[in-house]
């Protein structure tokens, strides 16, 4: 699961810096994700250390008798702008002392290796594997991990363009497994009448892909 929308009235990009917690609506949104999933056999509910991640899996936890826990690898990516605001009029694409962090898109060379996401993410349903096998684990993290981990799942290309991803707020990519196997993945969106007309730009309508059959297995009954 993505986390809920957050309060961020500066536009900052907050990457990974403590702080920022769910706005108003992003608990409201917390809350609609934990009532469509009131039905199903959750045994594990972990999320990322940061603020925003462990309060939008509190719902959860709670309305299945369960502890959220905290990975480290659920951690939304490294990012060299965390703390500025972004943009070319006003924020730190301004300054030409920082471009030569855009010189590779594919790396991407301004922030965290898509590679080392993918890493870390499948080390983390790995983990959510272990502690849910058989039944249902919940995992809150950030949307470029989500999505990087996915696109490697889906054996797509990592680099990609940002507004192409499928992750909206307080969305769901789940993971179907047989054995250590993945067999399909989803995407839903239960908050999405909640999310910002604007947040949904290239949001698309949930689908299933099975990955091939050699595909790598991770967490059994896991969704990030």
């Amino acid at each position: 699961m993505r986390h809920g929308e957050v309060e961020n009235p500066k536009g900052i990009l907050y990457g990974r810096l403590p702080g920022y917690h769910l706005s108003d609506l992003g608990r409201r949104m917390a809350d609609r994700v934990a009532e469509s999933l009131a039905g199903h056999d959750i045994a594990h509910v972990v999320a990322s250390p940061l603020e925003r991640a462990q309060e939008t899996a509190a719902p959860i936890a709670l309305s299945h008798g369960v502890d959220v826990g905290a990975d480290e690898r659920l951690i939304e990516a490294g990012n060299f702008f965390q703390g500025k605001t972004f943009g070319v009029g006003d924020g730190a694409l301004r300054r030409p002392g920082n471009w030569r962090h855009l010189r590779n898109p594919f790396k991407p060379s301004w922030g965290e290796p898509y590679i080392e996401q993918v890493v870390r993410m499948s080390a983390a349903l790995d983990a959510a594997k272990d502690a849910a096998r058989g039944r249902e684990a919940v995992c809150v993290s950030h949307q470029l991990p989500i999505w990087t981990v996915r696109s490697f799942v889906e054996r797509r290309r990592l680099w990609h363009d940002p507004r192409s991803r499928e992750c909206t707020l307080a969305s769901l990519t789940s993971f179907t497994y047989v054995g250590d196997t993945i067999v399909a993945v989803a995407y839903s969106e239960p908050a999405r009448d909640l999310v910002p007309p604007h947040l949904l730009a290239g949001a698309r309508p949930a689908k299933r892909r099975a990955p091939r059959a050699d595909g790598p297995g991770r967490a059994e009954g896991a969704g990030a």
